[in-house]
């Protein structure tokens, strides 16, 4: 059984992604994304499915994938937004090093411009943002080992400080 050496969680647009990628090529090991999971098993986009079989659907399909992805990956996982609010990934996170990306509104808007591709944010994406992240906020930093706050900072200098952390922690 593997386990992965960084899951990120966090909000949309917080660079789960881009940091991710960023952190496990400094890490030297491969990166994997539970959204294109999802995506990928279901060979449709996250917004059909939500469209298509509804948001009860995905979270199945979610979670599916990420207590998969936390038994057999061994390099850095990103979470979707959501997924740490279900009971079963929650509970599954436990003993593993969760790095919470913190973002503002601000920072957030710039990076996905809130463009209506991610379901939750097609309507009123800024409040839609704001209720979101005050509603998972409390879930994320519980279930984070790590916080880091990510304001006005790339993803390059996000992935060092992740690393520099992790790097001090197994010291």
């Amino acid at each position: 059984m593997s386990r992965p050496q960084v899951v990120l969680i966090g909000p949309p647009g917080s660079g789960k992604t881009t940091t991710g990628r960023a952190v496990a090529e400094r890490l030297g090991v491969e990166f994997l994304d539970t959204d294109e999971m999802v995506e990928e098993s279901a060979g449709r986009s996250i917004s059909e499915i939500f469209v298509e079989d509804g948001e009860p659907a995905f979270r199945a399909l979610e979670a599916d994938a990420v207590i998969t992805a936390l038994s057999t990956h061994s390099g850095v996982l990103a979470l979707g937004g959501g997924a740490p609010m279900q009971a079963a990934v929650a509970q599954a996170l436990g003993g593993h090093t969760v790095v919470f990306l913190d973002v503002t509104i601000t920072d957030a808007a710039r990076r996905i411009g809130f463009d209506g591709t991610r379901p939750l944010l097609a309507v009123n994406p800024r409040a839609t943002w704001t209720r979101l992240m005050t509603q998972r906020r409390p879930t994320y930093e519980q279930l984070a080992t790590v916080s880091v706050d990510t304001a006005g900072r790339s993803a390059d200098e996000v992935a060092d400080d992740i690393v520099a952390r992790r790097s001090s922690e197994d010291a």
